[in-house]
């Protein structure tokens, strides 16, 4: 797996609504550990000041998805930057386009160590 800026490991969800919500902006962003589902990630978006979460995981061939708004098409990706590149875009199934990311302290991590 790449190394992501915007992955910030095992923090906890008031922790991220913190962090998002000292950014400010509408389609600010970041990835972190989901504290519920081992081996799961979430996708979190702030817009309107509330904090959007979506789960982001890898599926049994090794792609990445997430779960976004219901009846909206699946599609698989190679790795976590094409997913992010891909919900840049309007229009994808989330609550609006990942426009600011808010980047983890440390200088590089990985998801699932890969």
């Amino acid at each position: 797996m790449e190394p992501l800026s915007v992955y910030h490991g095992a923090i906890t969800k008031d922790a991220t609504e913190r962090l998002l919500s000292l950014s400010g902006k509408d389609g600010s962003f970041l990835i972190r550990n989901s504290e519920t589902i081992p081996g799961v990630y979430c996708l979190c978006v702030l817009f309107n000041k509330c904090v959007y979460t979506y789960r982001l995981h890898r599926t049994p061939g090794e792609a990445w998805i997430v779960e976004s708004s219901p009846g909206s098409q699946k599609r698989l990706f190679r790795n976590v930057k094409n997913l992010i590149a891909a919900f840049e875009k309007p229009d994808q199934g989330i609550v609006m386009p990942l426009l600011y990311p808010v980047h983890a302290e440390k200088q590089s991590y990985q998801l699932n160590g890969r």
